[in-house]
C-alpha cells in the first residue's frame, strides 16, 4: 500500500506542481479553500480546508493518517491584504496544521521564506555577510515575514514535542517554466541605475522547488531543520557583486562570492539532504511546458 502524504495549498502555484509530483508515489490528500472542477484525479483526493480553523484541520489530518505533511498554504504576501491579517491567517493555519501533522506522528516539510532576512526593507539594506546562509540573522518588518517566523518557532515547537522531522525551506521568489517574472527586471538592467532589489535579483525555479520537498522527504533528519532554496545563479547574467555594489554602493567586509552566483547559499541543503537546483532562468525562462491543472 501507498504512503499518504497530506498537500495544503494544493491548487496554488507551487502546490500544483508538487500534488502533481508527489501522486506518481503516494496517495496524496491535497487541500485548498476551494474544490477543483476536475474530479477523479489519479492518486489525488481533493477536500476543502479552511487551515485557520483547528477542527478541521485535526480531523482531516489525522484521519488521513500520513507519513508526511507538505504545507504550503498560505497568503504569499501582503497584496490587497492587510498585514495583520495575513499574519493572523499565515500563524494560526501553519500552527495548526504543524501541530495536526505532528499528532499524526507525521514528518512536516512547509515552506517559510527567505525575506525573513530582512533584505526586502522598503530601503532594502546589505546583509551582514554574503552569501547569506541559515544562521544569518533575521529581521522581518511586516505581517507576511513575520508569519513566517511563527510558522518557525511553531516547528521548532512540534518537533520538541512529537518527534518527528520538521524541514522548514526558506524559498526565493518562485518562477515557473515559460512564465518567468523576472524578464522585464532583467531587461531593464543597467549599473548607472542598478537600485537596490530586496532578495538581490535571486529565484528559484518550481521544479527545483518540488525536487527540494522530495530530498526532504526522503533525506531529512530528526529534528527541526531550516534550508535556503534558491536558484544557482542571480537573474542578471552579470556578477552578483558587482550588481550588488553597483545598487547599493558597497559590499560587506565578508564577500564570498564568486561570478553571477546567487547571494544565498543552497550549501546546506546540499550537505544534508543531497539536493542541488538544477534549472537555470538561462534555460528556463523560455521553455514551453505546461504548468499541472486541476481545474481544467
Amino acid at each position: 500500500m501507498m504512503e499518504t502524504i497530506v498537500v495544503t495549498g494544493a491548487l496554488g502555484g507551487a502546490g500544483k506542481w508538487i500534488v502533481d509530483r508527489l501522486r506518481a508515489d503516494y496517495e496524496v490528500v491535497a487541500l485548498d479553500q476551494r474544490l477543483p472542477a476536475t474530479t477523479g484525479i489519479e492518486g489525488v483526493s481533493f477536500q476543502k480546508v479552511d487551515l485557520t480553523q483547528q477542527g478541521p484541520v485535526w480531523e482531516t489530518i489525522v484521519d488521513a493518517d500520513p507519513s508526511t505533511v507538505v504545507h504550503f498554504g498560505n497568503i504569499p504576501h501582503e497584496e490587497n491584504h492587510a498585514g495583520g491579517d495575513v499574519y493572523e491567517n499565515n500563524a494560526v493555519s501553519t500552527f495548526h496544521v504543524l501541530e495536526a501533522a505532528g499528532r499524526a506522528g507525521a514528518d512536516v516539510v512547509w515552506a517559510s521564506s527567505e525575506t525573513v532576512y530582512g533584505t526586502h526593507w522598503p530601503e532594502p539594506k546589505l546583509p551582514e555577510y554574503l552569501p547569506v546562509d541559515e544562521e544569518h540573522p533575521v529581521a522581518p518588518w511586516n505581517g507576511y515575514e513575520t508569519s513566517k517566523l511563527a510558522g518557525e518557532a511553531a516547528a521548532e515547537r512540534v518537533a520538541n514535542a512529537f518527534d518527528v522531522a520538521v524541514t522548514t525551506m526558506r524559498p526565493t521568489w518562485i518562477q515557473y517554466p515559460g512564465r518567468y517574472q523576472i524578464t522585464s527586471i532583467r531587461e531593464a538592467f543597467d549599473f548607472e541605475s542598478a537600485g537596490r532589489f530586496g532578495n538581490f535579483w535571486s529565484y528559484v525555479d518550481v521544479r527545483d522547488v518540488v525536487s527540494f520537498v522530495e530530498a526532504a522527504i526522503d533525506e531529512a533528519p530528526e529534528g527541526h531543520e531550516v534550508y535556503n532554496v534558491f536558484g544557482p545563479d542571480n537573474f542578471l547574467g552579470v556578477d552578483t557583486a558587482d550588481a550588488i555594489e553597483a545598487g547599493y554602493g558597497s559590499l560587506p567586509e565578508e564577500c564570498r562570492l564568486e561570478g553571477d552566483e546567487s547571494a544565498y547559499t543552497n550549501a546546506k541543503a546540499t550537505a544534508t539532504l543531497g539536493w542541488e537546483p538544477e534549472q537555470s532562468w538561462k534555460t528556463a525562462e523560455d521553455e514551453n511546458i505546461s504548468a499541472p491543472s486541476f481545474d481544467v
